[in-house]
């Protein structure tokens, strides 16, 4: 859903090239997440971002029906987002004893033997939660055609969204039925530069990338794709593909018009969705979010959307939030015991996701599957959906009209497999290149994509750049190889 969620995927898909420090301390409760009684089995998880202020809680509500259902104590330790991926690669290095994480760089460290080969277990352990994935989340995560992850039921299919702040939308009476591209957006955004010069025209961070229908290979931060729009048989530079390259002249002229932040290439400021400082911003939404009832839920005011790419089940979907038990676990069945319980047990999952019943929720008494939200619903006295557990178990809000639950299963029901859907690509072979292709798109990817450079000149320079090193035919050609004993195979 936000700009966090698209750079943690795309991060996750490729080699880290940063030097690691040390762990640091990690975030939890310190009472009902710590210990388990007597005879029952404690198990220790990494979960990514900060805990809730209710934490505790929350988990020992949690933990009443862990314990009753599956003899199993669950402990969980936060770690910041910024920290995730280095801290994480620190424990999975050491050898440290835990039992289940948040997956990082999931095909890399499965490939490395990190992770448990869930192939067989999620089968008869996890058999209840095996039979209600859909079966694009086993495609998309086999690793050498082994399963090592227990994927989180959200949003198996995605699409990037142009979210506007509403308000801002009908002050002006814009017209935002005709925008699909980003060429369309023109007439809106010279409106609000002119009437409006508190408020940035298209909210854009460093992070933000052009988007496209495109499969990242690799996550966006290497233009390794499949053009979903043009022959998918192909891995092809996104940088090359003429549609692209349009929109990121667009971008550029945006750029100059003053519409993206001048800063855009350089600042770590972000764009709090809570805060109504912007007109347009990008947005990965999903059937599970339920249209842009979950974004005005989080921002507390309106917000519409429109679709700038189509659904697609990808890769990088199916993969957006795993959960995996590592190898060094003394208790892999009972991790996949807990695993699948949070994600079958309607009461378990609700009362992490929404907080405790009565304080945050109360039930609807003309509808058992819907709740009212009340006034100690907070981002903070809950746990996010998208990385916890089944959104199909989750109760539908008040936020949430009729309308709302056809057009998201309209959505998924339209949804299409992506032709790269279940490639993982084998980066051992070419796994210095790969740091040598990323460390050249690291001084250009910025620049390029929020439109502070002209692409008709930085492009032509970073194919030079790529050009002229052998790493990078290398890895296209390794990656094409393998992408064609892939679709051999299907």
């Amino acid at each position: 859903m936000k700009f966090w969620k698209k750079t943690l995927s795309s991060a996750a898909a490729i080699l880290s090239v940063v030097s690691l420090a040390a762990c640091g301390s990690l975030t939890g409760n310190k009472n009902a997440n710590s210990g388990a009684k007597e005879g029952v089995t404690n198990l220790l998880m990494y979960q990514i971002g900060e805990p809730p202020k209710n934490f505790d809680k929350l988990m020992e509500n949690a933990n009443k029906i862990i314990e009753k259902e599956t003899g199993a104590h669950l402990e969980i330790k936060y770690i910041g987002w910024g920290d995730y991926g280095d801290k994480m690669a620190i424990i999975n290095s050491s050898g440290e004893n835990y039992d289940i994480a948040f997956a990082h760089n999931y095909v890399l460290n499965a490939q490395k033997g990190t992770y448990t080969d869930l192939t067989d277990m999620i089968k008869t352990t996890g058999k209840e939660l095996y039979d209600i994935l859909d079966p694009a989340y086993i495609k998309g995560n086999l690793v050498d055609d082994k399963l090592y992850a227990v994927p989180v039921i959200g949003n198996v299919a995605n699409q990037q969204m142009f979210s506007f702040n509403k308000e801002l939308v009908e002050k002006y009476n814009l017209d935002i039925s005709k925008v699909n591209t980003y060429e369309d957006l023109e007439p809106l955004l010279a409106v609000i530069k002119e009437k409006e010069p508190t408020i940035t025209p298209m909210a854009y961070t460093k992070g933000t990338k052009v988007s496209d229908n495109f499969d990242y290979i690799l996550g966006d931060l290497l233009p390794f794709v499949v053009d979903l729009d043009g022959d998918h048989t192909k891995i092809v530079n996104q940088f090359e593909v003429e549609h692209y390259k349009k929109h990121l002249r667009t971008v550029h002229k945006y750029y100059k018009a003053g519409y993206i932040p001048a800063d855009a290439a350089t600042s770590d400021v972000n764009f709090d969705l809570q805060v109504p400082n912007w007109f347009v911003r990008k947005e990965t939404q999903g059937p599970a979010d339920f249209g842009d009832s979950l974004l005005t839920t989080v921002a507390g005011y309106p917000i519409v959307s429109r679709p700038l790419t189509k659904a697609y089940k990808t890769s990088g979907s199916t993969q957006s939030a795993n959960f995996v038990i590592s190898n060094t676990s003394k208790n892999k069945e009972k991790a996949m015991e807990v695993l699948t319980l949070i994600n079958t047990n309607k009461e378990l999952l609700n009362g992490l996701v929404f907080g405790p019943e009565g304080e945050n929720w109360e039930k609807d008494p003309k509808d058992s599957n819907r709740i009212k939200l009340l006034d100690g619903y907070a981002n903070d006295t809950r746990m996010s959906a998208w990385n916890t557990g089944n959104s199909q178990l989750l109760y539908i809000t008040d936020k949430v009209s009729d309308a709302d639950v056809a057009q998201a299963k309209a959505v998924l029901d339209s949804a299409v497999e992506s032709p790269a859907l279940g490639f993982s690509f084998n980066t051992q072979p070419v796994k210095a290149e790969i740091t040598s292709i990323q460390n050249i798109m690291n001084q250009y990817n910025a620049s390029i994509h929020t439109g502070t450079v002209d692409p008709d000149v930085a492009i032509p320079e970073l194919m030079d750049r790529l050009n002229s090193e052998g790493a990078y035919k290398k890895v296209m050609e390794e990656m094409q190889k393998q992408y064609d004993a892939f679709l051999a195979k299907k």
